[in-house]
């Protein structure tokens, strides 16, 4: 930690004495204790650099953008110091507190004095907003002429929906701690204690009985009554948490009493906020009832619907979870905010339970599902984490709803946090980075030096360096994977190789025995300076394959080495495709490191075939080598096809279809977007028109306008039919079937309609075709009527 703040103590569960603040240690809380990350200093080169990259230039970047993209004008509107158009989401003021908590991390572990200066700014910014009660909530106390239709007219009356003004005190609340934990300055702090005070005069029994509409706010409270010792903040954590159900939606996790819950459902990051919080509270009151439901939910994600990745959420309706084992690829969600809750979610869950299952499943989230949410460079995004793509995703420099990009840059640095826990004497070694550490046993402080080249190499070595010679234990996780379960006590993942063995382990050289309890090798001994752990993970890569219920991956393996899974990019690719690739199972696949490609990786490769199709639809198949690399290192090279699960079976590749007209055509259209352009005439058929899981064109928000698409063709045709297949998303999305449609085609200069002998048809989950006297030219235009209350798509549009 940095000499200016060495005095403050940080991390989410210790207890402070700090400028005046006191806060006693809870009487209840988690049987095992994180190691704050301010304990842990990295030296690795995996995470180090990427935290470094945050610090450079994601907080920079972000807070340049929040001035850009009116986050700080919303404040200075509030607090009539500006004029001007409030920015378009309720909750645009929690993407300031978020990044206002990861730049207090940072400072932690490297001070920089002009971004602890900025950060005072921002501060008084915020203060000025808040109203004499604590009430701060942008959007309201602006008072602009025609406020957002989210807030309702008064103060709460839309929380349980849309207004969001809970959930921008929840992160208001781990914003300010972290900031008083970083610096141990009260101003920030004194802000949302004010905050806090207020909500405990609103709500709880016998006065206001509301829940947070998006859960956070128990994660905040929790945090402030951590920090400030003053139980009823974690009373009306518990509150909130009660007074969701029954009679609610599913979409907010309100259908049923939270601890009636038995599935993962609705809003993905929703959901994993609110099990978070239940943990904690649980944790801290003692709540069996609130233990046996995030048990039983956590199984129901294990066992049934958790990406390969980590992901959680595989749908975009509603951001949420689907059924059970319904896990598509290409329209996987697996939003990068949900991503960051699985964490918390399962750190939460091994500190209530000391099992390695849930730190697998993080350290799963960690390496792939999560760190795929930012760019390599540090300044690009993803919001959702799809699994496969035909070149419709690209990452994004900004969102209008900006929540992943924030949430990133706040967990980040926390990172090394999940690195130790601790017991009493017993030691927790969950995660393989190398750092140095010190860690305060009951018995005696242990120094603690871990090298390894993880996750590219599965040698780990653990230097013990306890400040007196005495006896303690370390648990050494032994991570699923590495004894062939990809997701302990789950059989929705297998590996096609299921050889176990038991890993050794060594103690100064010597190979020492060892017991097994829940996931952790466990070595119980007198430990004096110096004594050294060595362990080997075999770092064989591994074909993985899905439960026969998850439709998506019959027929397809996936690629893992050590917590790595791999992908398939075009940009690797002879012909830059990858969903015409078909694996050959037999194939040695062999491991490089490329210390220059994508900032270090382990590059894999094996034998496979290019399916691809002929005019007269025949299929052939030609010997290729296949280029894996890690998945959260795609589309850091521009955007192209990519592929997690890689068929193996005949049938399940899509071959490489002949080109034709419309294949060869240049797409323009009335929208400009390049990614949807491409969908119309990328030659990948839809399973119906509401199919997500191929690319598609689409002109929502419009309504009841005249929109077109174009194609200029490589040369002269003449041509007689053409067919479109529309996309339509009801009842829950936008897109309707069109108004009407009609062609035109290139005469000159001129665009003629063309002379049709069919009627043009309009019928969803089918090609749509028209017919029309033979012309030759060089271009045709679709015009497209949208209906008078929804927009229209396009999946695929064919010229024959």
């Amino acid at each position: 930690m940095n000499k200016k703040y060495k005095n403050i103590i940080a991390g989410s569960f210790a207890c402070f004495i700090v400028s005046g603040l006191t806060a006693q240690k809870p009487v209840a809380d988690y049987p095992i204790q994180p190691v704050a990350f301010t304990q842990v200093h990295l030296t690795d080169d995996f995470w180090e650099p990427r935290l470094e990259t945050n610090a450079r230039v994601t907080i920079p970047y972000i807070l340049d953008q929040c001035r850009v993209h009116g986050r700080i004008d919303n404040f200075l509107i509030a607090a009539h110091k500006k004029k001007g158009k409030l920015t378009e989401f309720p909750f645009d003021d929690t993407d300031l507190y978020k990044l206002i908590e990861g730049a207090s991390y940072s400072l932690q572990e490297k001070y920089d004095a002009k971004l602890d200066r900025e950060l005072d700014t921002l501060i008084n910014i915020i203060g000025a907003a808040q109203e004499p009660d604590g009430y701060l909530y942008t959007f309201r106390t602006a008072h602009v002429e025609h406020p957002n239709s989210w807030i309702g007219n008064k103060r709460w009356v839309n929380e349980e929906v849309l207004s969001h003004e809970l959930y921008n005190c929840g992160h208001l609340y781990e914003s300010a701690v972290a900031h008083y934990e970083a610096t141990g300055k009260k101003t920030f702090l004194n802000i949302a204690i004010k905050n806090a005070d207020l909500l405990v005069k609103t709500f709880g029994p016998g006065k206001l009985k509301e829940y947070p509409g998006h859960q956070i706010v128990e994660l905040g409270l929790v945090r402030m009554y951590r920090v400030t010792g003053k139980e009823d903040y974690l009373k009306l954590a518990k509150f909130f948490l009660d007074a969701r159900g029954p009679g609610g939606d599913a979409y907010n996790q309100a259908d049923k009493k939270v601890v009636d819950q038995t599935e993962a459902e609705g809003h993905a990051v929703r959901a994993a906020y609110m099990y978070t919080g239940m943990a904690d509270v649980a944790a801290l009151t003692n709540d069996k009832g609130y233990l046996d439901a995030i048990d039983t939910i956590w199984d129901d994600v294990a066992l049934r619907k958790l990406y390969i990745t980590g992901g959680i959420g595989a749908t975009g309706n509603g951001e949420a979870f689907g059924a059970a084992y319904d896990l598509p690829n290409m329209s996987a969600y697996a939003e990068t905010c949900a991503a960051i809750g699985n964490v918390y979610w399962n750190q939460r869950m091994f500190l209530l339970h000391g099992d390695s299952k849930y730190m697998d499943v993080l350290e799963r989230t960690l390496y792939n599902g999560l760190l795929s949410g930012i760019s390599l460079s540090g300044n690009r995004f993803f919001y959702p984490n799809p699994l496969a793509s035909v070149g419709q995703h690209q990452r994004s420099a900004w969102f209008s709803c900006a929540c992943c990009i924030t949430n990133m840059t706040r967990f980040l640095p926390s990172m090394p946090g999940y690195i130790y826990a601790q017991n009493d004497d017993d030691l927790y070694v969950n995660l393989y980075v190398s750092n140095n550490a010190t860690i305060k046993l009951k018995s005696t402080d242990v120094k603690i030096v871990q090298q390894t080249e993880y996750p590219w190499q599965g040698k780990v070595n653990i230097t013990l360096k306890p400040a007196k010679v005495k006896a303690f234990t370390v648990h050494v996780r032994i991570p699923g994977w590495a004894t062939n379960q990809p997701v302990t006590s789950s059989d929705l993942y297998s590996f096609m190789n299921d050889d176990a063995t038991k890993i050794p382990i060594y103690v100064n050289g010597e190979k020492v025995s060892y017991t097994i309890q829940k996931g952790y090798a466990i070595i119980n001994r007198t430990w004096k300076n110096g004594d050294k752990i060595t362990i080997d993970f075999p770092m064989d890569v591994q074909k993985v394959t899905a439960n026969q219920q998850v439709k998506a991956d019959v027929g397809r393996f996936a690629l893992q080495r050590g917590p790595v899974v791999y992908c398939l990019e075009g940009v690797d690719q002879k012909d830059s495709g990858v969903q015409s690739l078909m694996a050959d199972t037999n194939s040695v696949i062999s491991a490089v490191y490329k210390p220059d490609l994508l900032n270090g990786i382990t590059e894999l490769s094996l034998k496979g075939y290019e399916t691809k199709k002929d005019s007269a639809q025949n299929i052939s198949s030609k010997e290729q080598t296949i280029t894996a690399i890690p998945y959260y290192s795609w589309n850091n090279r521009g955007s192209g096809e990519m592929e997690v699960w890689i068929p193996y079976k005949a049938g399940i590749a899509k071959p490489k279809s002949a080109p034709t007209i419309a294949s060869k055509a240049t797409v323009t259209s009335s929208i400009k977007n390049k990614l949807m352009l491409k969908a119309v005439n990328d030659q990948y058929e839809p399973l119906d028109s509401k199919d997500q899981s191929v690319n598609y064109l689409h002109f929502w928000p419009a309504k009841d306008t005249i929109e077109w698409i174009q194609y200029d063709f490589d040369k002269a045709y003449t041509i007689s039919e053409s067919k479109v297949y529309w996309y339509d998303d009801k009842p829950w999305g936008g897109c309707d079937l069109p108004a009407s449609w009609k062609l035109l085609y290139k005469n000159g200069d001129e665009w003629l309609p063309v002379d049709t002998t069919t009627s043009y048809e309009i019928a969803k989950d089918k090609y749509n075709t028209v017919e029309f006297k033979p012309i030759t030219t060089t271009g045709l235009r679709m015009i497209i009527q949208l209906s008078k209350n929804d927009a229209a798509g396009v999946h695929e549009w064919i010229v024959e």
